[in-house]
């Protein structure tokens, strides 16, 4: 054969496969994907498409395997099954119509009711929530259920450590989840892993990711929910994992990055919900039922007067049951919309939904870190901030050397919600997330105050300031803000 012909049909072949390439992404990317996900696959294949298929066979699936899906709907189902034979009334139907129809969209995505006669109070303090849940847990009688997205063993997490160990020694049984890949990222997790070993806690991995041994899904697929049970009547949720507050990365310490939590406390029987969220995942991930352990909600005692709906979310879930959550809340403001999240990075239909706020007239405020630990992200986020201030957003930047990671915002006076759920793609669509809806003016007093303390601590971002960026820094933003909808 003739060079010349074979370089025109080694071209000829290139272009047909770079043809067929163009047509099976158009074929079927679009399907089931948002519009700005499918453009932003669709962008990378055109431009690298041999690397861009390779990502999207890496990271293209944004749902579990059917065996999760399936284990999730049956508990969904088992759940709604306990709630209709336990005949509860409505504990919602003194709220407003609007309210109401945001506690009932909850209920039918999860299977869990809105419940009163709670009590909750929050704790920004770093060591001292870690010794708040390890005092707690030397209290338990029956059980501790422990359940976090990255676990260290250290010196701030010793008291932690010694409690299970001693819960342990009397007779208590202490289970506990960790994920796979963001724990054994932690340069001690083996360390730790051998101390879960020793001191007899009977623990599991959370989405592994060990292909040979037939567990597998998209890599950065995580549970990212952060949940200590003890007895089923006392609960602690938020955004803190429980690991020294460098995250014990070398990175960090050398930048001096120290991370800013809120945790909350809750009794009642929303201890009881996020119970039902850790036997969920427990099952999911070890196969094992535990229906002796089960606490029924609608035994539990009022604690106190809090209406609280826990909402668990994540890729098992068809639908993204946070993001639905927030927007009904948003929508719903008729006052104040005051939002905190350490990765803000919004789909079109958030952003749509707090500007809106600003245009009926709301108060906004939104209180992000002064400096990012991730780059990508940081920039990304960077990239909504024009928008948000010309729409009149009040934009807090929390100071470093300090990561705000925090996660929570506050509707009007009296509506609130706290859990482990950025405002962010990842949060919405990939990462298994718990968030705690509150109704109840004291709660939402309380989460004023830390509200303030980020105000105080902080300075506030300007439109003039923003318009003042350096081209160089928002070329980038418009860069990591594309990669951010690759979901």
């Amino acid at each position: 054969m003739e060079p010349t012909l074979t370089v025109n049909l080694i071209w000829l072949a290139g272009v047909l496969v770079n043809f067929a390439i163009i047509v099976a992404a158009l074929l079927i990317l679009p399907k089931r994907r948002k519009p700005t996900a499918a453009m932003a696959w669709l962008l990378a294949i055109f431009l690298l498409p041999y690397l861009g298929i390779l990502l999207f066979l890496v990271i293209g699936s944004i749902k579990l395997p059917k065996s999760r899906m399936e284990a999730q709907a049956r508990i969904d189902e088992r759940i709604k099954e306990r709630v209709a034979l336990a005949r509860l009334d409505s504990p919602h139907a003194d709220e407003p119509r609007w309210f109401q129809r945001v506690l009932e969209q909850a209920e039918q995505l999860t299977g869990i009711p809105a419940l009163h006669g709670n009590a909750m109070t929050l704790n920004g303090d770093y060591n001292g929530s870690i010794l708040q849940m390890a005092q707690e847990v030397d209290l338990a009688q029956r059980f501790v259920h422990v359940e976090f997205f990255i676990i260290g063993f250290d010196d701030t997490t010793r008291p932690f450590f010694t409690a299970m160990e001693n819960a342990v020694k009397r007779g208590v049984t202490v289970r506990l989840l960790a994920d796979y890949i963001a724990t054994r990222k932690v340069p001690n997790s083996k360390e730790m892993t051998a101390e879960l070993d020793r001191i007899g806690v009977d623990w599991a991995w959370m989405l592994p990711v060990e292909p040979f041994k037939g567990k597998y899904q998209r890599p950065d697929l995580r549970n990212h929910r952060k949940i200590v049970v003890v007895d089923g009547t006392v609960a602690f949720t938020g955004s803190q994992n429980l690991i020294d507050r460098s995250y014990d990365s070398p990175k960090n310490i050398k930048r001096g990055l120290k991370w800013q939590e809120l945790v909350t406390r809750v009794e009642g029987p929303a201890a009881s919900a996020l119970n039902v969220v850790f036997l969920s995942d427990w099952l999911i991930e070890t196969g094992h039922q535990l229906s002796d352990e089960y606490v029924a909600v609608e035994t539990m005692p009022a604690k106190g007067d809090l209406l609280c709906q826990v909402l668990p979310s994540g890729p098992t879930y068809s639908t993204e049951n946070n993001l639905r959550l927030f927007l009904a809340l948003i929508y719903g403001a008729t006052e104040k919309v005051i939002l905190t999240s350490p990765y803000f990075v919004p789909d079109e239909a958030m952003v749509y939904a707090i500007t809106s706020a600003c245009e009926r007239g709301l108060e906004v405020q939104l209180f992000v870190s002064e400096v990012a630990d991730q780059w990508l992200v940081g920039h990304a986020q960077r990239s909504y901030y024009s928008v948000l201030l010309e729409a009149g957003v009040r934009i807090f930047l929390y100071p470093a050397p300090y990561i705000l990671h925090s996660k929570h915002f506050s509707i009007d006076d009296d509506i609130a919600v706290i859990g482990s759920s950025n405002m962010d793609i990842r949060s919405f669509s990939l990462n298994a997330e718990v968030s705690v809806l509150v109704r109840g003016e004291s709660f939402v007093a309380d989460m004023r105050a830390v509200e303030q303390g980020y105000r105080d601590a902080g300075r506030e971002l300007t439109l003039e300031e923003w318009r003042r960026e350096p081209r160089s820094a928002t070329f980038y933003d418009g860069v990591a803000r594309l990669t951010s909808a690759l979901n």
